[in-house]
């Protein structure tokens, strides 16, 4: 296994590579969805931990070739590999996850974007389709020692908080949108929604060597915000894989949402997706509780055994990234590089001591 951190497009400096390093990671899986927090607070998340909302600056201008080769240059010049991109920009496929009028315009869009990264060299593209995305935490002192981290209590929010029109997973891709809200989505609707969209990337992806990795839902409930929630059951991975069948379509296993979920094993859900060979990469991150309450704690304090997960995927053969997702941060000068520090430490030695190896040279 190789050990991953995840890093927005402004972490992408030199000091931050250093610091990966220095941790022994030696895969990055980056977010470049450009963004800046809204303070608007008709369009409020409600949420303590977002007091505003995310308004995309991209404005649909698409990642093309030379713009992933330049970032790929600075990450490989400081010995590491970009293993994936998560999650793509609200700008470039809004009306793909909302069934609008720029839908067919966007899916090729979005097979450009494939093509880009197939050039590149850059194997995974994370997404999430959802509508309202992740939304509803509250931010407190739940960890250890008081650490600073997030949580969901479903009975403190309004489930049923409409979506503003000219937002979608939480963020604003059109200020100027016209008032109103998003109509009510069935699950129906969504799942439809979604095999329109892997029939139309899957062949391409496969065409350019990429791979396609889905996220469950977090929080995962049955809706939120008026739309369904399209994997807040582990089975329901399933279902993904076999709507559309690729070997371009896999799983972007977030453990900890998985272990959110009120149903099923977390373990045997890992045992039978690392055993198909459908797990792109891992998100590594420990919770207490489940739906509808739940806290993100430390890697080591939390309902899952994390070396029981790291051991099932070392007996399927699982050879990918894992990466510690987020992690609460701790109480210093900096306190992300210190949650991050802690977390990757962890993952490292759990990987050494499953796989038998020091990872020396890495």
């Amino acid at each position: 296994m190789k050990l991953g951190l995840g890093l927005y497009r402004a972490s992408l400096t030199e000091d931050n590579f250093k610091f990966a390093r220095q941790a022994g990671v030696t895969h990055l899986v980056v977010h470049l969805v450009d963004y800046f927090r809204g303070a608007n607070p008709s369009l409020s998340t409600g949420s303590d931990l977002d007091t505003g909302f995310g308004i995309t600056t991209n404005q649909g201008k698409l990642w093309g070739e030379d713009e992933l080769n330049e970032i790929k240059r600075s990450i490989n010049a400081q010995g590491l590999v970009w293993e994936a991109i998560e999650n793509l920009d609200p700008s470039h496929w809004y009306d793909v996850l909302l069934g609008g009028p720029k839908k067919k315009e966007q899916l090729e869009d979005l097979k450009a974007i494939l093509r880009a990264m197939g050039k590149v060299g850059i194997p995974i593209l994370g997404y999430n389709f959802s509508i309202a995305g992740v939304w509803g935490w509250s931010r407190g002192p739940v960890g250890r020692g008081g650490a600073i981290s997030v949580g969901f209590d479903a009975r403190q929010i309004d489930l049923d908080r409409p979506i503003p029109h000219g937002m979608v997973w939480n963020m604003v891709y059109d200020p100027a949108a016209p008032p109103g809200f998003v109509p009510k989505v069935s699950s129906e609707e969504l799942w439809q929604r979604l095999e329109d969209f892997l029939k139309a990337v899957l062949p391409v992806a496969e065409e350019c060597g990429v791979r396609l990795a889905a996220h469950p839902d977090d929080p995962p409930v049955e809706q939120l915000r008026g739309t369904a929630r399209l994997v807040n059951q582990p089975w329901k991975y399933q279902r993904l894989l076999d709507l559309v069948p690729s070997p371009a379509s896999g799983l972007e296993f977030c453990v900890g949402t998985l272990q959110e979920m009120s149903g099923g094993d977390v373990y045997e859900a890992l045992d039978t997706y690392s055993r198909q060979g459908r797990i792109c990469y891992v998100h590594l991150r420990n919770v207490r509780g489940k739906v509808p309450h739940y806290q993100e704690v430390f890697v080591d304090e939390g309902d899952i055994d994390m070396l029981r997960a790291i051991r099932i995927l070392h007996a399927n053969g699982y050879d990918g990234v894992v990466i510690p997702d987020h992690t609460p941060e701790m109480t210093c000068a900096a306190p992300w590089h210190a949650g991050m520090a802690f977390a990757l430490g962890y993952i490292r030695a759990a990987i050494q001591s499953v796989e038998g190896g020091t990872q020396g040279n890495q």
